[in-house]
């Protein structure tokens, strides 16, 4: 039996670590050809390998989608490769957390380059290949999956740019959700609550040791994989049902 995304592409951005490699691994097995991009070319290479070995496909794509030519090159080399675009997952994410008063704004820039410039670099580049998926099969439907966040839900003091990074995205999806839902392009956004990756890890000892450290110590985050799951889920209905919103918390979190 085919499993169910048999004859597919999908690119997954930020491939090289956390949700993004999980989401490549569960969208391999259900039987899609998988594009990895990300900038840590050996982490993709080494992810790629598994992949393959564990009889799927994927191409290890190195690319800073910040940048729109790279992001644009990215999709265009997918497509090259594998002839078709069927799923994008918007995964690459910056969290750098802080008051505002007082911030540097290199690292608001640096967020709202990933979390928004990029998603709509590659979103963009993407939406041709997948307008012609949904009308040319095999599954007459094509699928974006934005990673947001429970901050893109609701705003705490100190996540202000990363809580307008969230919001705007969740803001977007709606948006394209509703202009593509006619011609078969499902558009979604998933929100996860704590998760267990590197995604704190470039803020500074201070913000770890007053706010990061502590909720850890008092929390059961999740792993990649549950929100791997969700992005699989979402993916893989019939062409009749659409997800629109998927929001995955920590139980002791929600």
């Amino acid at each position: 039996m085919a499993s169910k995304l048999t004859g597919t592409v999908a690119l997954v951005t930020g491939a090289s670590s956390g949700i993004g490699v999980d989401a490549a691994r569960q969208l391999a097995e259900q039987g899609a050809a998988v594009a990895l991009v990300a900038r840590r070319k050996e982490r993709l290479e080494t992810l790629a390998a598994e992949i393959t070995e564990a009889g799927g496909t994927a191409l290890a794509v190195e690319a800073d989608i910040t940048d729109r030519d790279q992001a644009e090159a990215a999709v265009r080399q997918t497509v090259e490769r594998f002839g078709r675009l069927d799923i994008l997952v918007n995964n690459a994410g910056l969290m750098l957390l802080g008051p505002v008063v007082g911030a540097d704004p290199r690292e608001w820039e640096r967020m709202i380059a990933v979390n928004v410039q990029g998603l709509l670099h590659t979103t963009h580049a993407a939406l041709p290949h997948l307008l012609k998926a949904a009308e040319e099969g095999p599954r007459q439907v094509a699928d974006i999956v934005n990673i947001s966040s429970i901050a893109g839900r609701q705003a705490w003091e100190n996540y202000g740019v990363y809580n307008l990074t969230k919001f705007g995205v969740n803001g977007f999806t709606e948006s394209l959700r509703q202009e593509l839902a006619g011609r078969h392009v499902r558009v979604g956004v998933l929100e996860p609550g704590a998760v267990d990756t590197e995604l704190g890890s470039h803020n500074n000892a201070t913000i770890h040791a007053e706010m990061l450290d502590p909720f850890n110590a008092q929390h059961e985050r999740l792993v990649p994989a549950d929100i791997a799951d969700g992005i699989t889920y979402m993916v893989t209905r019939p062409r009749r049902t659409a997800i629109a919103e998927l929001w995955v918390m920590p139980t002791d979190q929600a």
